[in-house]
């Protein structure tokens, strides 16, 4: 599919964007090993859960979607059965990562597998951990595919120092750490987000956090769980709020795209998250937070946005853990920002659906962007975009990020094999569309 977007036309309207990518992940397999059966109102249905719930069929549990409307019939973290074939994850490192320590934690024989691009993304940062804990789990050459084979009794409590801020990775261990023995200790250098440690006590389990000064004089970020005797956890009834990943186009859009008004409903607030909002009010966006009650156990609020006159920043240290996924539309609001953009510490991004670091600074500098790739960043001098022929390189978030881009730039912008957006976001283009934007897809 080719995206085509023309400039100009101002978006305004009120919107409610899909469920949460990363809390329908998780919402999807507690309610696997949950006792009973689970609801999950306003679930993600899109190419990276869908991959999810074909594995936890695979697993053997029975679940069925009404609409945007989940329902599972948990097993119980003994009642999955060892799957058949490989589980297939596509590229979706998330549900790689979480199965991996369900899969621990239930000490059955399988194989986790997926794209060619899931294949090239690095796994030792949960297999060593899992080893450790005593988890019969192999990686040839240190990515996908993992094998599991059977692990009988408990598992070993771990203290685990994680060398990049990783949510997965924290996930990956705590859900493993269900097993243990004793005491789960995960230490990182930023706070990554807390989904998976809010669903355990929501479980009923004690997981808490804090933070400590290590020897050089740095903040450390500790996660501590405590086990419990015997897992019974309850079944899940919740409404999952709107995903701010996804929040992130439209705030960006509305922001480059002059005399645009939107109000985006019932998004996520949570604090781990929320580095994006942060950033953008500190390049000037008029942009502020309705706070509305919680939902499913995360802080929730409305999105209130207008076009905006924004200059650069830089940003590092421990705000690019809480934006680690809308760094592209971060850096297309940056490509009209005035003056000089600065993005260091985040040489994570090298590892996701695509090197992000050089696709944003390639496909960027196609559309007449002066930015320049660093090691673990990048130099943008804002102004104005010319507009042209991109690609999305197999990322979602990329592809949508260029899309973006066409709303505010001279001339029409056209993103090749822009269908990868369907990964995350099916209904990207129809809301686009319904806000007044000119874009258009081409089979």
């Amino acid at each position: 599919m080719n995206l085509h977007v023309r400039p100009g036309t101002a978006l305004r309207g009120k919107i409610d964007l899909p469920g949460d990518k990363s809390l329908s992940h998780r919402a999807a397999l507690f309610a696997a090993i949950a006792d009973g059966e689970s609801k999950i109102d306003k679930f993600l249905v899109a190419g990276v859960t869908e991959v999810m719930l074909g594995c936890l069929s695979a697993l053997g549990v029975n679940w069925r979607l009404e609409g945007n409307t989940l329902y599972v019939s948990g097993k119980g973290l003994s009642g999955l059965t060892s799957p058949e074939a490989p589980l297939f994850c596509g590229n979706s490192a998330t549900t790689l990562r979480l199965l991996a320590g369900v899969l621990g934690a239930a000490g059955i024989p399988a194989i986790l597998d997926g794209t060619p691009g899931l294949r090239s993304r690095p796994m030792n940062r949960i297999v060593s951990p899992l080893q450790q804990m005593g988890v019969n789990v192999s990686a040839a050459g240190g990515g996908a595919p993992l094998e599991f084979h059977p692990t009988t009794g408990r598992l070993k409590g771990i203290d685990h120092t994680l060398s990049v801020a990783s949510a997965q990775v924290k996930s990956c261990l705590l859900l493993a750490g269900l097993r243990a023995e004793s005491e789960i200790i995960l230490r990182e250098p930023a706070l990554s987000r807390d989904h998976t440690e809010r669903l355990l006590r929501k479980s009923g389990i004690e997981v808490w956090s804090d933070q400590a000064p290590t020897r050089d004089g740095a903040n450390e970020y500790i996660t501590r769980m405590r086990p419990p005797d015997e897992l019974h956890l309850s079944p899940l009834n919740v409404s999952l709020p709107a995903d701010i990943s996804a929040a992130a186009f439209l705030l960006v859009a509305a922001l480059i795209t002059p005399g645009s008004e939107l109000v985006i409903c019932d998004v996520s607030t949570n604090p781990t998250r929320t580095g994006l909002l942060d950033v953008l009010a500190e390049m000037g966006a008029n942009l502020r937070v309705e706070t509305k009650p919680d939902q499913g156990g995360e802080p929730v609020g409305d999105l209130v946005v207008q076009a905006s006159s924004l200059h650069g920043i830089e940003v590092s240290g421990p705000t690019v853990v809480r934006m680690i996924d809308e760094f592209p539309a971060f850096a297309v609001a940056a490509a009209f920002a005035q003056g000089v953009t600065v993005v260091r510490d985040a040489e994570e991004l090298r590892y996701k659906e695509s090197d992000r670091i050089q696709a944003v600074c390639c496909q960027l500098r196609q559309l007449g962007a002066d930015i320049q790739e660093t090691r673990d960043g990048f130099i943008l001098h804002g102004g104005e975009l010319r507009g042209g022929l991109v690609q999305a390189e197999g990322d979602h978030r990329l592809a949508m990020s260029l899309a973006v881009a066409g709303l505010a730039s001279r001339d029409e912008v056209s993103v090749r094999g822009a269908e990868i957006f369907r990964e995350s976001f099916p209904g990207f283009l129809d809301a686009l569309t319904a806000l007044g934007a000119e874009i258009w897809a081409e089979e």
